[in-house]
């Protein structure tokens, strides 16, 4: 979540409202939504109670208070992501679903990609470079 977080820094306030159509999220919209996410999952991955999902995107608008949260949840990931294989293998339960923890954290990032691609569109029509694309 690093690119994320950089867009997430770099992004003029004014674009935090920027959306390309009526029927999808706005960049702010995004990056509480992804702050969100990568607290359940890691949640799960570490078998802790998670917050709602949704709790960030609902309450967090403006770029201060989000760019916050994506740190704060990346920094929280950072626990789940640094525990041993063995208890990687762990049991946990997400979606409804007993998963491994493994799973969890492979959620994470897979959904992480997917909201960057979406990030990187937003820019592209705003005619920004993307971090990663830059030299």
């Amino acid at each position: 979540t690093g690119q994320v977080t950089a867009i997430a820094e770099e992004l003029p306030d004014s674009l935090y409202s920027f959306r390309p159509t009526a029927d999808v999220r706005t960049f702010g919209q995004l990056f509480g939504h992804i702050a969100g996410a990568q607290h359940l999952f890691c949640a799960a991955a570490m078998s802790e109670p998670a917050r709602d999902e949704d709790a960030v995107e609902k309450s967090t608008t403006i770029k201060a208070g989000l760019v916050e949260a994506l740190k704060a949840s990346t920094t929280y990931c950072e626990r789940a992501y640094a525990q041993s294989d063995a208890a990687a293998q762990g049991s946990t339960k997400l979606f409804g679903r007993e998963r491994t923890r493994l799973w969890a954290l492979g959620m994470n990032a897979i959904h992480n990609g997917e909201h960057y691609g979406n990030l990187v569109t937003y820019l592209r029509i705003n005619g920004i470079v993307p971090p990663a694309s830059r030299r």
